[in-house]
């Protein structure tokens, strides 16, 4: 795999830079783009993102492994989240994530075998008054329910 960002890339990157006073404070949106282009944060992703920002690799792995956003392994091309604290339990948050475990034959940030799906219960996704919610990759689903979450990810099987 060719670990580098494109031209096009580099001149997104070079605004990040811009807007601030040093390029270390880059680190989070560059992580975010490399994440985006290779799926996950490999360890050889985050020394080229060292490299580009010049920082020493050590600081890119801790704050990439700080943050759970950011994915230290292969997920899903559908990243499910289900939000289990109190707001989405007492809203059936709890069972919507049994109910993707069972139907997806997955645990916590596991995968499918064919790829397709990955699953994290997470605390709080800050949308209580629309709870219980989800969120697949960057789209996020609130009071949701198990036929409608079902329906969703059987229109993702198909039109994948």
């Amino acid at each position: 795999m060719n670990i580098e960002f494109s031209a096009e890339e580099l001149q997104e990157i070079e605004k990040h830079f811009n807007k601030y006073p040093e390029k270390k404070a880059a680190l989070m949106p560059v992580l975010w783009m490399a994440q985006k282009k290779w799926g996950w944060l490999s360890k050889d992703v985050m020394e080229y993102v060292a490299k580009l920002l010049e920082l020493p690799s050590s600081h890119v792995e801790g704050v990439a492994s700080f943050y759970t956003m950011y994915f230290n392994k292969p997920m899903g091309k559908f990243h499910i989240q289900v939000c289990t604290n109190i707001s989405c339990m007492l809203r059936n948050g709890q069972q919507i994530y049994e109910f993707a475990k069972d139907y997806l034959k997955i645990n916590h940030n596991e995968r499918t075998e064919d790829g397709l799906f990955s699953l994290e219960e997470v605390e709080c996704m800050g949308a209580c008054g629309g709870a219980p919610m989800i969120a697949i990759n960057e789209d996020f689903y609130e009071n949701i329910n198990i036929e409608q979450f079902k329906e969703i990810l059987e229109n993702l099987k198909q039109n994948q």
